[in-house]
């Protein structure tokens, strides 16, 4: 009889607990459910150039990277120059995040002899399907000077030798491998070779990764000049094609492009090169990233 009882007691007293579990379950899952926040999407490009182009990362707060480019000479220069081995161009670069979202950079060329410097600010950031950025979205000024002595020209100063350049960089990361860019672009210089040239000029730029290893990817890029903005000089949109390869705080970009310069203001109008003339450049870009402060992470959350 007592066992009896006892089991009644337990029958009694479980029902209700099992229920009340289920309730705090079901309450816990509706919690989870509505604090749920959208994660932010990284990684959409793994370096702050595609190619000649720059992607929307940029370096996390306090760290600072060091950028190399180079760009051998033509192809179709033939076997005395070494298929352009004899002839190189050279950009060093230095960048750094003063925070997560606001980036500066300089950098000297050997192309004409010209200095550059920008500043990067990241506007919006992708978001997952709990969200609803759709895209990431950064905004970049650049100004560029090229110092470079021309004797019959002495009346070339500082600002005549200016030329800025205001992009928006819009990126959505589609897939874990694949990336992509839209890149419109007004570009302005001070002074332009003719009259028929115009000093405010219009540029689409546009390009993509896709990602083939864990480490690897493979980059393109275009960049679309409209007719009738610069006359006296044949010109042709620049077209790149490049190979990354992480490797650790470093990443190595192979390169094939129709532009010698590595700067906005002057491959986006001033590419002489033609792919199908085998006026086409090998190069590679190596960046490399030092963390000056212990928020430093490398490339930013983007």
């Amino acid at each position: 009889m007592k066992q009896l009882y006892c089991l009644f007691l337990f029958t009694a007293f479980a029902a209700p607990l099992q229920a009340q579990d289920a309730t705090l379950l079901n309450m816990l899952t509706d919690s989870l459910t509505a604090n749920a926040t959208p994660a932010l999407i990284t990684g959409t490009f793994k370096a702050t150039h595609i190619v000649n182009m720059q992607t929307i990362e940029a370096p996390a707060r306090g760290a600072l990277s060091f950028v190399i480019q180079h760009r051998f000479g033509q192809l179709n220069s033939g076997a005395y120059n070494l298929f352009g081995m004899d002839n190189a161009t050279l950009r060093l670069g230095l960048d750094y995040g003063i925070t997560d979202r606001l980036a500066v950079g300089i950098g000297r060329s050997s192309y004409l002899k010209t200095f550059d410097g920008y500043v990067k600010y990241k506007l919006l950031q992708q978001t997952d399907a709990k969200g609803h950025m759709p895209v990431s979205v950064s905004l970049l000024g650049t100004m560029s000077n090229y110092t470079q002595k021309i004797p019959e020209k002495d009346f070339l100063n500082f600002k005549y030798r200016t030329a800025y350049t205001g992009e928006i960089l819009v990126a959505r990361k589609i897939t874990s491998c694949l990336s992509i860019q839209l890149t419109p672009t007004y570009l302005h210089y001070n002074l332009v070779p003719t009259n028929s040239d115009k000093n405010d000029l219009f540029v689409l730029g546009s390009g993509a990764r896709m990602k083939i290893t864990r480490r690897s990817s493979v980059n393109v890029e275009y960049n679309y000049l409209p007719a009738n903005q610069v006359v006296s000089t044949t010109v042709h949109n620049s077209f790149s094609l490049g190979y990354d390869l992480e490797t650790g705080g470093h990443v190595f970009q192979l390169i094939f492009t129709n532009s010698q310069s590595m700067i906005q203001s002057q491959y986006l109008a001033q590419t002489t090169g033609r792919w199908g003339n085998g006026d086409i450049y090998f190069g590679f870009n190596i960046s490399r990233d030092f963390n000056l402060s212990k928020h430093a992470k490398g490339m930013s959350a983007q």
